[in-house]
This record gives structure tokens, sequence and C-alpha cells, in this order.
């Protein structure tokens, strides 16, 4: 097995025994960065002599006998909307092609005390919005397996850096499932935490009451330590929480919505499903079938709130402060309405306009307003459904990956490839997308959801499948 192949926890081991060291594993990472890059487009910026020096430093602590952390001297990715200092951060558009990074996100400084060796940035669709990677300024992100199909997105970047072995792990942002549907795509782990969980300081702000980052990784125990690495209360962030991670909490009952084995699943993918179930079945876990009744308004509700927050979280890019401002204006407003225009492609201008409309005034409580009541009815389903089930196992995606440019034109076409992820963002709740075989020769994610804050339960299960 090549350096760059390795899990965290096969590096870390690796690190402690001498048997490579934390450059060489580096350095092998970037060989494979440098011959599939052109061809698959998933960094946008590569941190080489950053990279190499931190893992110099992380060698000389190894070869003085200091002790390393878990993730000292492992190399990872991060999706380019999270801000790390001195480095560009682009969010894949053209507003921002030459911001750099003032400082880092709370999540990057603990990687960064952790020891973590950052590689570089990764492409995303633009202000991470989209489900392929394709609304990128710098073009789509092709995927590992297939480079005529989609990486999956927003996170597309960060899960085919992960499947293609350019790092050993990478950071995500899941605002609708924006880890977990590449991680589906690109046959690797993604987790979207608790909302709450993890601060979400220093990410580029698409939807407020649904971001969260996450870890994509190449199974569901390297989640766990990233997760554990990244999580806890910020004084940055007053939306997050401290709670103790419950252990030893046995999965005993597994529900199965009957709303995510509907009309509009691709039968292969059902059948993967189906398959890993029925191994659970196997080793004594007791499989029920559950309803989630207003989880059909689920993508509704998702297509309201996110929008309209996004038309106010991009506001603040307005071709002064900061970001790319227009040379063609005379006048202050022209120039806010040119750079703008100029700066935001196609599905960014799309929801906030989109956003705009629902919180104009005669429409608020038509649209926004009911999306919000109709939100809290769906985070109950959860709490009845948790009440009688530990776990609930669901599709990723409806598909496998599809060919790029084949949904590209019809936005809600492309905007149902979130059917089954969407919900867990609404309710807040945790889940986490593992590979479980291919159909279509693609890979099929497998989603499990947990209750707030069961993170331990959600890791039991997909280190179970």
């Amino acid at each position: 097995m090549k350096l760059n192949e390795l899990t965290i926890k096969e590096a870390h081991e690796g690190l402690l025994k001498k048997k490579f060291t934390s450059v060489e594993l580096t350095e092998a990472c970037l060989v494979e960065i440098k011959k599939l890059n052109k061809k698959l487009n998933v960094f946008v910026t590569v941190t080489e002599y950053e990279a190499i020096e931190a893992a110099k430093a992380v060698d000389k602590k190894i070869a003085k006998g200091g002790k390393i952390g878990i993730l000292e001297g492992i190399p990872a990715a991060i999706k380019d909307n999270i801000l790390v200092r001195d480095i560009r951060c682009t969010a894949a558009s053209r507003i921002l092609e030459n911001y750099v990074a003032p400082y880092d996100a709370t999540v990057i400084e603990k990687l960064k005390s952790a020891g973590a060796i950052i590689l570089g940035k990764t492409n995303l669709d633009e202000f991470a919005m989209g489900g392929s990677t394709e609304n990128s300024y710098f073009g789509p992100t092709k995927n590992p397996h297939d480079p005529a199909c989609v990486s999956g997105g927003s996170s597309g970047g960060s899960a085919a850096a992960v499947a293609a072995n350019m790092c050993i792990w990478a950071l995500g942002s899941d605002t609708g499932g924006s880890v977990r549907e590449p991680a589906s795509f690109c046959g690797v782990t993604g987790m979207k935490p608790t909302y709450g969980a993890v601060s979400r300081y220093g990410l580029m702000a698409m939807a407020s009451s649904l971001d969260q980052i996450g870890p994509i990784t190449k199974n569901a125990e390297d989640a766990e330590i990233i997760f554990e690495a990244i999580r806890g209360k910020d004084k940055m962030d007053s939306t997050t929480v401290e709670r103790e991670i419950k252990k030893n909490n046995k999965i005993l009952k597994i529900g199965l919505p009957k709303e995510y084995f509907a009309e509009g699943l691709d039968s292969k993918v059902e059948k993967k499903i189906r398959e890993a179930v029925a191994k659970l079945e196997g080793v004594g876990i007791k499989i029920q079938e559950v309803s989630l009744p207003h989880t059909e308004y689920s993508l509704a509700v998702y297509y309201l709130i996110m929008p309209a927050e996004v038309s106010s979280n991009l506001a603040r890019y307005d071709g002064v402060r900061y970001g790319y401002s227009t040379k063609k204006s005379k006048t202050l407003l022209e120039n806010y309405l040119k750079s703008r225009a100029e700066g935001f492609g196609d599905e960014a201008k799309r929801r906030i306009m989109l956003g705009t409309y629902a919180l104009s005034a005669g429409y608020y409580d038509a649209y926004y307003l009911q999306a919000q009541k109709m939100r809290t009815l769906i985070r109950q389903d959860f709490e009845k459904v948790f009440k009688e089930v530990d776990c609930l196992i669901t599709p990723t995606a409806p598909t496998t990956a599809f060919k790029i440019g084949e949904k590209i034109n019809d936005p809600l076409t492309m905007y149902l490839a979130d059917i089954y992820t969407v919900s867990a963002n609404v309710a807040g709740v945790p889940a986490i997308s593992v590979p479980c075989g291919l159909a279509n020769k693609m890979p099929v994610g497998l989603q499990i959801m947990a209750s707030w804050f069961n993170e331990e339960k959600l890791f039991q299960a997909a280190k179970l499948i």
C-alpha cells in the first residue's frame, strides 16, 4: 500500500513506529496531487512549501522522542470556503478570486494545534451552492471513479481528494447534504455533525441556520477522530454548545423511514441499501419500518429557508469592502450592482433572487414564515421517531453520480438530488454517509441519522456497516 492510501490511524501508527516520516507521507500526497489535479480539477490552491515545513517540524519532534497526537503530521485538504490564515480563500467565486484569509477558522486553529498538515484548498460549488461542483468559477471537479461524472457537491473537491488518495482526509461543509452527497458519489465517508456541535466561525456563511463543518474520510473510524478534534463550544460562535459524548450506547434498533424508499429511488441503489440492512439484521440488530410524515416537505422548506439566508449573507459582497470590484462604474450604486452582476455566477444569483423574493413585503408570511413553521413539524417527526429507534438508515442520494453537464441546465432536477439529505440540516440532527458497494459501476452511499448530539451512535452504526 502506498503512503497516500493510508487511513489516519494507519498513518499515525506508521509515524509512531518510524516506518516513514511525516515529510515522506506529505510528499506522497503532493505527488498524487501533481499527477491527478489537472485531470480531476480538485485543488484550487496547493500549499506545498507550508505543508513540507510543517511536516519537517513534526519529524523533528518525533526524532527528539516527543509524543505526537493522532492527527500530528497527517496531511489534509480543506474546502475553499473555510478560512486558513494567509492562504487564498475563494469560495470558488470570481467575487473572491484573490481574497486572502486574514485569520484561521476555529476548526483550523484546532487542527493546527493538533499538528495536522494542510496541503491546500479544494474546489466547490460557488459559495457551496450546488450538488455537483459544476457551479465553480474554476470549472467542475471530476469523479475519480469516472472523470465523465460529477464528484457531487458542494464539497466535491474534498470528497474527490480523499477518494483519489490526494490526501489522507479532508474537511467540507454541509448545508443540505454538501458533505454526504459527494462522499456518496465518490465512495468515501462524509459526516455532518449536530447543528451547534462544531464551530462555524471562519466558515464563509451560506445559510447560517443550516451550515455545519464536517469530515470526509476513508472510513468511519477516521471521521470520528476528526469530529473529536473539531467539536466543542466556541466563544466566537454563539450557536455552539459543549456536550459530553455518550459512550457505550449500544445500538439495538434501527428504523427505515418508508418515505425514503419511495418513487424516484434508483432500484440498484435501493438493492445495495437493503443488502447492508440485511447484514445488520444478521448480527442481531432489530430493523423496523418507521415514518417521518413531514419529510416530503423538507426539500420545499430547505429551498425557501436557504435562499432567504443566502440573500442576507451574500449582501456583504458589494465590491467595496473586499473581493472583486468592477472597473466600469460611475456611481457607488452602479459599482454595487455591476460588481455583484459580474462577480457572482448564475446559481448564486438565482438563490439571491429567490431569497430576496421570499423575504419581501407581502410574501414573507406566505413563504419564509410558513417554511419555518413546517421546519418545526419536521423536527418533531424526528423527536418522535428517536423515541422508538436508535438510528435511521436511508439512501444518501437517489442515484449514483450522474454525467457532467447532465443536470446543470435544469436546476429543479439538480435540487432533487438533495431529497434525502436536507431533512438532517432542517432538523439539525447528525448524519453520516458510508459507502455500501457499487451500482451502475459507481459508488453507493448509505446514510445514517441519529438524534441530536448522539454522534456516538452514528459512528457505532457506521463502523458496523
